[in-house]
């Protein structure tokens, strides 16, 4: 069985690199080169092979040249998947490199695509698609609709996938951060500051191990009952933001000083892009049906859950310098929020 991933090697694709490898698949990977190092196949029995390729700048003819000539004249692959589509310009051009190459093409949408406000806590992939508060989200949106246009029309072999929060070793996932990660938040903590937790830390999130993104992403490849479905990937689990930084806080054996800040107030506080990471998601209490999911991929079911996961995260980026990205702007800036609230709890509780 034939795969080509484009990208390959981020915090989803990698651990679906590696885990269909072990499958035995023959792999393929078109990207630019730059971090195929993760994915290490000595030892497994499947094949990896990689295409150097700039997808987005080079053209139509030249990649259609270097997928053949890797795959072999006339083959085919059993698989495409594209990691790093964000607007309808890459998946049309997909469309036209691919059409006759694949049996199946899948596409990587967002969760953050579903209605926002929700007008039903339950997320199926029946939910209405709809996000006016991130543009990140429309253009998932359009992407998927050029796609399934496609499907309808000439029976492009398209299936969508809509994963939600999902995190591996390399950073612990968090509800407000800078633009450089997590790691600024995790070394307030553990030198005794306030973290902030976006509004009253009640609203419900799912977090998802790429190791279980894997398996049930591998089960979907291949399958022929996928073929022009979206189809939800996520962990059962439901948490609010109050145990899932409390969860961090017991993994680091400190207690937990958070100061719980308004995600609207966020948004208009910062130049961080909080309007559509907040208020177009994770200001959201999201509980995900996976029932279509599980029909699609049978005995599927999660196993990390997350104070399990989140240890390992954290393990793995204590131990590792180069996951430690400082980030004093984003510092200074949680310090003057807190500042604001405390001033104007103080001036307005004296009244």
């Amino acid at each position: 069985m034939k795969a080509l991933f484009i990208g390959g090697t981020g915090t989803i694709s990698t651990a679906i690199s590696k885990l269909v490898l072990e499958q035995g698949w023959e792999l393929f990977l078109l990207n630019r080169g730059s971090r195929n190092t993760v994915i290490d196949a000595q030892g497994k029995p499947g094949k990896l092979v990689e295409i150097k390729c700039d997808i987005r700048t080079e053209s139509v003819e030249t990649i259609r040249s270097k997928v053949q000539a890797a795959a072999g004249e006339g083959q085919r692959f059993d698989v495409v998947a594209e990691f790093i589509a964000f607007t309808t310009d890459h998946v049309a051009k997909d469309i036209d490199i691919f059409k006759n190459l694949c049996r199946q093409y899948i596409f990587i949408s967002s969760a953050s695509a579903y209605q926002k406000p929700l007008s039903s806590y339950l997320i199926t992939e029946s939910t209405p698609l709809a996000n006016p508060y991130w543009e990140y989200s429309r253009n998932k949106i359009a992407c998927e609709e050029l796609l399934m246009a496609k499907y309808r029309e000439n029976g492009f072999p398209v299936t969508i996938i809509r994963p939600s929060h999902t995190y591996d070793e390399r950073s612990v996932p968090l509800g407000v951060h800078g633009a450089k990660g997590s790691w600024q938040v995790i070394k307030r903590m553990i030198e005794g500051k306030t973290v902030i937790i976006h509004g009253d830390g009640a609203s419900l999130w799912t977090m998802t191990h790429n190791s279980d993104f894997a398996r049930a992403f591998s089960g979907l490849m291949g399958n022929i009952h996928a073929i022009g479905e979206a189809v939800q990937i996520t962990s059962d689990e439901s948490l609010s933001w109050n145990q899932i930084y409390q969860a961090i806080a017991d993994v680091l054996n400190i207690p937990l000083k958070a100061v719980y800040i308004p995600s609207d107030f966020l948004a208009q506080c910062s130049t961080y892009d909080f309007t559509g990471s907040l208020i177009g998601d994770k200001a959201n209490s999201v509980v995900f049906d996976n029932a279509k999911l599980k029909r699609l991929v049978p005995g599927f079911c999660a196993h990390v859950r997350f104070d399990q996961g989140v240890r390992e995260s954290i393990t793995h980026v204590l131990n590792h310098k180069d996951c430690q990205a400082e980030d004093p702007e984003f510092d200074s800036w949680c310090d003057r929020i807190i500042a604001a609230r405390e001033r104007a709890v103080k001036e307005l509780g004296n009244r």
